[in-house]
């Protein structure tokens, strides 16, 4: 025993020396205080590593351990922060240049069970009828409960034209629904756009990548050539967020330059940052994408559509040009999400750990975690309410607090150029072979009752909005934005 105990101490002594080299590495690298490491925990650590080792109905491989410790160290912080091992950390980066594989779903873990936060636009998840809100606890023949969320992601993905069954929970059903899908190589088109009609435009954009500023100019400029503009209509409906420098530069797009966009509030100094409507923060190393974007765009009159499925760099673009007084925002609250993660690497190129450094804010110092934006109408998916409740940031365990609510007031933003002056339907069952995998109706087409509202606005005429809000909103007039 005495022997298994001293390599169960010296494997986690190693470790732990890696973890405090790294630790003094990276405080030093940001030149602030270290802190010493709690003896007494890291010793109950080294036990518990020591006697699963020894008496663990089965041999457990070492990295297992290790990486399963991590991984619940890292998950217990809140909802947003994971352990990234090989594959998650290939995923991550595949994920980001806007084409992976599997089903579309963006998907958080709640009390041991997967929780869908969006289904994106235009996979299979998309159009068989997932659900914000949907509580996913079988795939296959595999129950999710006791799963990473990185093991129920991988047994979701697989070989494009392979089939999944996924048996999910949903508020309201008196029994779960199962959904059987057929994986797809999900390439992902962050910007769509169409003329509505002569004088008004429309632009979706369905997730924040590192084309999306380039897209989004595109597309602009092609709608500049339709003739005069009158309206342009954004929506970031299910929208789950993404790259931070994108959402600068959607904003950027249709704010002065120059204009604070969102800042960071986090622990360390390099976390305290001031997003602002200039290349530097949103263009990289691809020079300014907006550049030859036509001078029509910083004026004309907008609506932005947002719903309980519009997340994270999403709440950043409504909420800046709701500050400024740019847009209208028109649909039902957004999602909550109000942190910033960042990547640190473990073994670089192969695996790290995401974890959340700051909380970010409107220009006008509002804390968006989970609260969300309430839109400045508030409009249902149809006439006779909409399908929540949405999954939202206030819903999941661990979720961080608003610090706007807290006894002390946020910080105020340090001083910018151009700062602005103030401060349910029925659920289907879905089947491979049934057109109930369709979606109630196209998104900006006939039957979609907010996009037909936003409209309304534009044009100056009724907003229908709901009658008995259970938040308080501006009610509806018929003036254009």
């Amino acid at each position: 025993m005495g022997r298994f105990k001293q390599v169960g101490l010296v494997v986690c002594g190693m470790c732990l020396g890696v973890l405090v080299s790294l630790h003094f590495a990276a405080n030093a690298a940001r030149d602030t205080p270290t802190s010493q490491l709690p003896v007494e925990e890291v010793r109950q650590l080294a036990e518990v590593f020591n006697d699963i080792k020894q008496y663990y109905v089965e041999p457990v491989d070492d990295k297992k351990l290790i990486d399963n410790a991590i991984g619940g160290m890292v998950a217990g912080l809140d909802p947003h922060s994971t352990y990234l091992d090989e594959d998650a950390f290939k995923d991550l980066q595949v994920s980001i240049k806007g084409e992976f594989g599997g089903l579309g779903i963006e998907v958080s873990m709640e009390d041991g069970l997967v929780k869908v936060v969006s289904p994106i636009e235009d996979t299979p998840a998309f159009k068989a009828g997932i659900k914000s809100g949907d509580l996913i606890f079988k795939i296959d023949d595999t129950s999710v409960k006791g799963l990473s969320i990185s093991d129920a992601v991988k047994l979701m993905r697989g070989a494009p034209k392979t089939q999944v069954i996924l048996n999910v929970f949903r508020k309201g059903e008196s029994r779960p629904l199962v959904f059987k899908l057929t994986r797809e190589v999900i390439k992902v088109r962050s910007v769509k756009s169409k003329m509505i009609e002569p004088g008004y435009g429309y632009v979706r954009v369905t997730q924040f990548q590192e084309q999306t500023t380039a897209d989004l100019a595109h597309h602009l400029e092609e709608l500049s050539k339709n003739g005069p503009l009158k309206g342009l209509v954004l929506d970031l409906r299910n929208n789950p967020g993404g790259l931070i420098d994108s959402a600068v530069g959607v904003s950027a797009a249709f704010l002065p330059q120059k204009s604070l966009v969102v800042y960071s509030e986090g622990r360390t100094p390099d976390t305290k940052r001031r997003y602002l409507a200039v290349p530097d923060d949103y263009a990289r190393d691809a020079g300014d994408q907006l550049k030859n974007l036509p001078k029509v765009f910083k004026n004309v009159p907008m609506v932005v559509l947002i719903n309980g499925g519009s997340a994270s760099a999403s709440e950043i673009v409504a909420g800046a040009l709701q500050d400024y007084k740019r847009a209208k925002l028109l649909g039902i609250r957004s999602f909550g999400k109000g942190s910033v993660q960042s990547v640190f690497q473990i073994v670089p190129g192969k695996s790290g750990i995401k974890i959340t450094i700051a909380k970010y804010f409107t220009p006008n110092g509002r804390s968006i975690q989970a609260k969300g934006i309430e839109p400045d109408y508030l409009v249902d998916e149809t006439p006779n309410g909409s399908s929540e409740p949405f999954l939202r940031e206030a819903d999941l365990t661990h979720h961080l607090a608003n610090p706007n609510d807290q006894s002390a007031p946020a910080a105020a933003p340090p001083a910018a150029a151009s700062e602005p002056k103030a401060a349910s339907s029925k659920s289907r069952n879905s089947n491979a072979d049934d057109d109930a995998e369709l979606p109630r109706f196209e998104i900006a087409g006939k039957g979609d009752y907010q996009y037909e509202q936003a409209l309304n606005l534009l044009k100056g005429l009724p907003v229908a909005v709901r009658k008995s809000p259970e938040d308080s909103v501006p009610k509806a007039d018929a003036s254009a934005p």
